[in-house]
């Protein structure tokens, strides 16, 4: 206070200021500065450099050195201004003295920064002797800005910072600090997993997941709010949540037991068991969702403490979420709620899916964990709900469809047509049961009903490619049976004609390509009969190719056990069809074969040059036993009629027994019977065969033109 008064007493009143008074006033005060200075320097290294005891508190330093920085402040001013006309004569000598004062000012500044460091250390020790870990994380985070001079409240200026870091106390008050953010790190993670406990316990085929979280709601806030201030690194926490509660939560059912009064009361747990063993039965057992959501629940209700904001407005479950919220929308949608999509229009109409998981969304969204207008996982799922249906109905469809295609063709049923009230009833036939069955399936999918009421059918589109499987996939899957076994083709061209006929009686139905599918079933059965045919075909021809005589003069014994063979073949595949196809169907097929048979028999005769009257008897009795034989594979014999050749073979047999005469008379001038099946150089190639060259042959042959 004396030496206030001296200052006061140099510039203050009307005083001249000499350059003496002002050389004397800063000695003085430099003298001062210098003593403060050398005890504050050895507090400073008996603390940072030589590390000695040291019981000298810094708030004595701090107050003198605020008092002596107020004096030096004021002395330099005094000397701005009222001594302005003294310092021009005092010339250099009196400007070095006042850099001097200066630079001595800027080390008092330098000295209490370091000051308020040490202060700021010793008040960290209190507050943790205190146990009050959010006041030693402002303390520290206070030491921070003076330490490293960054953008906060407590940063120094540039000079007092240039001059702090030079110093040797600089990187011993660095790694104080280290240490001092180091143990409360620890600290902070100790105290956290006594209030937090994540075990588990894993056995040979499953796991026990405990979570155990403090009741001691202030303390435990307190705890993870300055943990997460702290730069804390949740990633390890994370990937436990993930890997041990939720994958498994949403991928398998398991057990739940949650308490509120665990450990007399001072804890909630949560407790979770579950199955880890791997077989192909665990991995199609998926819970329901409406479990996997109660679990979730459970989940959030037992963390839902920890859950503070310590930045701003970040949460902890929002800090979580950054690092589980990804891999967890995922799997509830990929694992969870795809499965939970109806296959029906029943179930779709009674779900609640939509409503459940918009609710759980926003349970997300209100504990922070997702931020729903970035995280549109569950949202995208339920606007895409009605397409998801859609889909999963046609695949389930499809599946069956294909199951059923794979099914034996020859395990059949009966249809008879007085089954039907129809106008025009689908014939009497065989059908594989697998038809029925795929039209069963195509009948129940229109029935499903529509969740528009102005919506005509609205699953038109799965009966078309219900159709077009079959139609590919039948012949690709039975190719082998279907080209080899008549039985089976006929089976499939029925079952084709009986689709159609469904298909043209759901018509009204309004679905689209009606009469294209119409067209491709009809054609796609048509094509398989009609292999079948030239199947059988080639096989007649193929007996009918050792079709020889043995001498001009006589059939012998081959061609008429050649033609017994065929009647035999025809015989077998009655046998087959004649049950299987409608009638209609069979006998249009079985004229076919016939007129190829009898029509190859018609060309080897005319094959020959010379007939005798022996062989034509045996020609005749040959194809006697084929005119006897033929009818008697219909049903009504009358059908043979239909043969496009018949009436060619009868009048054949008539002219190998008839004299010339009777041909000319059966040709009768071009408007006889013969004119019906024959032209005239076929007649006359006969003639030629049967009887010897002579001039009623000549005259015979000049009547037919």
């Amino acid at each position: 206070m004396e030496d206030k008064m001296v200052l006061m007493e140099t510039f203050g009143g009307n005083n001249d200021i000499t350059v003496d008074t002002t050389k004397s006033a800063i000695a003085k005060m430099i003298m001062r500065t210098e003593g403060y200075q050398t005890r504050v320097r050895k507090h400073i290294d008996d603390n940072y450099v030589e590390f000695m005891p040291n019981y000298t508190s810094p708030d004595t330093f701090l107050e003198e050195s605020s008092t002596l920085i107020n004096e030096v402040s004021d002395l330099l001013g005094s000397m701005g201004s009222e001594g302005r006309d003294a310092l021009k004569e005092a010339g250099a000598e009196l400007a070095k003295s006042k850099q001097d004062l200066r630079e001595m000012l800027l080390g008092l500044r330098v000295s209490e920064h370091i000051l308020k460091v040490d202060q700021l250390f010793q008040c960290v020790e209190e507050a943790k002797a205190n146990k009050d870990c959010l006041i030693v994380l402002d303390l520290m985070s206070k030491l921070h800005g003076l330490i490293y001079g960054e953008n906060t409240p407590d940063a120094m200026p540039q000079d007092i910072e240039r001059v702090f870091c030079a110093l040797d106390c600089y990187e011993t008050i660095k790694v104080k600090y280290h240490v001092q953010a180091h143990l409360l790190q620890q600290n902070l993670q100790e105290r956290f997993d006594r209030l937090v406990q994540f075990n588990c316990k894993t056995f040979p085929n499953s796991k026990c997941v405990t979570l155990l979280v403090s009741k001691d709601e202030s303390q435990l806030q307190d705890i993870v709010m300055a943990l997460f201030q702290e730069r804390y690194n949740p990633a390890k926490l994370c990937l436990f949540l993930l890997e041990n509660c939720i994958e498994p939560l949403i991928q398998r059912p398991m057990s739940v037991e949650y308490d509120e009064h665990a450990k007399h009361d001072s804890y909630i747990e949560l407790k979770l068991s579950y199955s880890t063993k791997e077989t192909e039965t665990a991995t199609l057992l998926h819970p329901n969702y409406q479990e996997v959501f109660k679990h979730f629940r459970q989940l959030l209700k037992t963390l839902q403490n920890i859950n503070v904001c310590p930045h701003g407005e970040q949460y902890v479950f929002s800090i979580i979420g950054d690092h589980i919220k990804q891999r967890t929308l995922q799997l509830l949608v990929n694992e969870c709620l795809m499965l939970a999509v109806p296959e029906t229009m029943e179930e779709y109409q009674s779900s609640t899916l939509c409503t459940d998981v918009a609710q759980f969304e926003q349970q997300l969204a209100d504990t922070y964990l997702i931020n729903p207008e970035q995280d549109t996982a569950l949202s995208e799922f339920v606007t895409n709900y009605h397409t998801y249906f859609r889909n999963r109905l046609a695949k389930r469809v499809l599946a069956t469809a294909r199951e059923i295609i794979q099914r034996d063709l020859q395990d059949m049923v009966q249809l008879a047509a007085s089954d039907s009230a129809e106008l025009v009833p689908f014939p009497r036939c065989m059908i594989s049961k697998s038809a029925l069955d795929f039209a069963k399936l195509m009948d129940r999918v229109l029935r499903q009903p529509s969740d528009k009421t102005d919506e005509v059918a609205p699953f038109s589109g799965i009966i078309s490619i219900l159709l077009n499987t079959y139609i590919v996939g039948v012949p690709k899957v039975h190719k082998k049976l279907l080209d080899s076994i008549p039985q089976q083709s006929a089976l499939f061209y029925n079952n084709c004609m009986y689709l159609t006929h469904i298909v043209a009686k759901k018509s009204d139905a309004g679905f689209d390509s009606c009469p294209e599918l119409i067209k491709l079933l009809q054609s796609t059965g048509n094509k398989q009969l009609r292999a079948q045919l030239n199947y059988q075909e080639s096989i007649l021809l193929e007996i009918l190719s050792g079709f020889e005589f043995e001498s001009p003069h006589s059939l012998g014994t081959g061609p008429l056990r050649l033609v017994r063979q065929c009647l035999r073949q025809l015989e077998l595949l009655k046998n087959v069809w004649q049950q299987v196809l409608p009638a209609k169907v069979y006998n249009s097929s079985f004229c076919d074969l016939l007129h190829c048979f009898a029509n190859e028999l018609i060309q080897r005769v005319f094959s020959l040059r010379d007939i005798s009257a022996t062989m034509a008897s045996e020609l005749s009795d040959l194809i006697d036993v084929v005119l006897e034989k033929a009818p008697l594979l219909f049903e009504d014999p009358a059908e043979v009629l239909q043969v496009r050749c018949w009436f060619k073979l009868k009048q054949l047999r008539t002219m190998m027994n008839a004299s010339l005469k009777e041909i000319t008379e059966l040709w009768c001038d071009g408007a006889g019977v013969l004119t019906a099946n024959y032209k005239s150089n076929e007649v006359k190639h006969l003639i030629r065969a049967l009887f010897q060259d002579t001039d009623r042959r000549a005259k015979a042959m000049a009547q037919i033109v």
